[in-house]
């Protein structure tokens, strides 16, 4: 019943448009549904307007019709969550020839299929083994080399030698991974004392931007093979590594951070704010943390080209050995990775706003949509504060027009 009311309002809301030439639906490519952004009063406004032959001074302070808002929100979230599809990978154009894009695409004809068995071969027979091969490579000498180093004095020699051994073997992995790699502004990278921030979209993020600089690393302590390059690499460089007992701890966190940006002799820190990788289509709320240091902040923007190879983790479907060898047999990772301008934050500016407008810079650069969300509703559920919040406004609303009425 309540889904009738809400195609019959729709329906009159629209035939309603179409009598004022009011434009109710705006094309966006991005979206099934679009239109120019309004206020919920003014929604509810327009819905009463149509929907009623009384003067709007003359009525109720609440009308059966502004369920309707509420409802025809809820309808064009379902067919177009803006949230939930920024967890799933981008949808593409043309089909590339993976399997994983569509498997129905290659039944299309004799050719195609032909071209798709062609490319399996080569990517599987001849790219795969190669690819594993130097990936093998480049972690073993990533752990045996940097264990060595470890033996030496601290000092510029040390210091040196961390440096170079980082920098050969992330390369020697990116060229596991075909990666092309477009670096813009170099004059930006990030400089010692500082904190590099970057949206994120993939492990292998880190290994992009580290094949160009190096970086002291934040994360918490993992077992297994991780672990141990964890171990041999803090042994060459000072990273940040966390008891999983301390990550939950912010001051601790954020003090051991601000330790390490002040002394302007170590690297600076590599940091993904969102907390969990989004699928190269838009940046989401990035976490204040990393920002109330009151350090510079070197914003990073990467933007990854999908026709060549999908580089988006979805963690919940594909664990990390499946990921990485997904990676290594699609053609060729392509992506470009800009440094922005350093910013610092401004006077009278709290944490959350400094966040939000290195956000709003990273994502203007690398073309991707600025989204409000916390990225943690990709394991969450929304919080009550974000439906309490529409409750607010349509209740301001309410409260707001009786004020009015009474003064005049």
């Amino acid at each position: 019943m309540s889904m009738f009311w809400t195609l019959w309002a729709t329906h009159r809301i629209e035939r309603g448009a179409k009598d004022n030439n009011h434009l109710l639906y705006k094309p966006y490519s991005n979206a099934i549904i679009a239109k120019e952004p309004t206020s919920l009063e003014e929604e509810i406004n327009e819905i009463r307007r149509r929907g009623s032959n009384r003067d709007l001074d003359s009525a109720s302070e609440f009308e059966m019709s502004d369920i309707f808002y509420f409802c025809r929100r809820g309808v064009e979230s379902i067919m177009d969550d803006e949230v939930t599809k920024r967890f799933s990978a981008e949808e593409l154009e043309s089909w590339n020839l993976l399997t994983r894009s569509n498997y129905n695409f290659q039944h299309i004809s004799l050719r195609l299929t032909v071209l798709w068995g062609l490319g399996v071969v080569i990517r599987y027979g001849f790219l795969l083994p190669l690819r594993v091969t130097l990936a093998f490579t480049g972690v073993g000498l990533l752990v045996v080399l940097t264990s060595i180093i470890g033996f030496l004095p601290n000092g510029r020699m040390k210091n040196f030698f961390s440096e170079q051994v980082h920098l050969m073997c992330y390369r020697i992995c990116v060229r596991a991974l075909t990666a092309i790699i477009t670096y813009h502004d170099s004059e930006n990278k990030p400089k010692n004392g500082g904190i590099c921030v970057a949206n994120h979209t993939s492990p292998i993020d880190v290994i992009i931007l580290a094949s160009d600089g190096c970086y002291a690393m934040v994360g918490q302590i993992h077992g297994g093979l991780m672990g141990v390059i964890q171990k041999s690499m803090v042994k060459a460089c000072p990273h940040i590594w966390f008891e999983r007992s301390e990550v939950k701890d912010r001051h601790l966190v954020a003090k051991r951070l601000s330790d390490h940006v002040e002394d302007t002799t170590k690297l600076p820190i590599l940091i993904f704010p969102e907390g969990t990788c989004i699928n190269n289509t838009s940046v989401m709320m990035f976490k204040k943390g990393s920002f109330e240091i009151g350090s510079t902040v070197y914003p990073v923007a990467i933007k990854y080209d999908p026709r060549f190879g999908d580089a988006f983790w979805n963690s919940s479907q594909f664990g990390m050995v499946n990921y990485l060898l997904r990676m290594m047999s699609s053609w060729a990772i392509v992506c470009s990775v800009w440094y922005l301008p350093p910013m610092t934050r401004e006077e009278g500016e709290d944490a959350v706003q400094f966040a939000s407008r290195v956000k709003a810079a990273i994502a203007r650069q690398g073309g991707l949509v600025d989204l409000l969300w916390d990225g943690g509703l990709k394991r969450g559920k929304v919080k009550d504060t974000f439906k309490e919040e529409q409750q607010k406004l349509y209740s301001k609303m309410l409260v707001g027009t009786q004020e009015d009425r009474s003064r005049s």
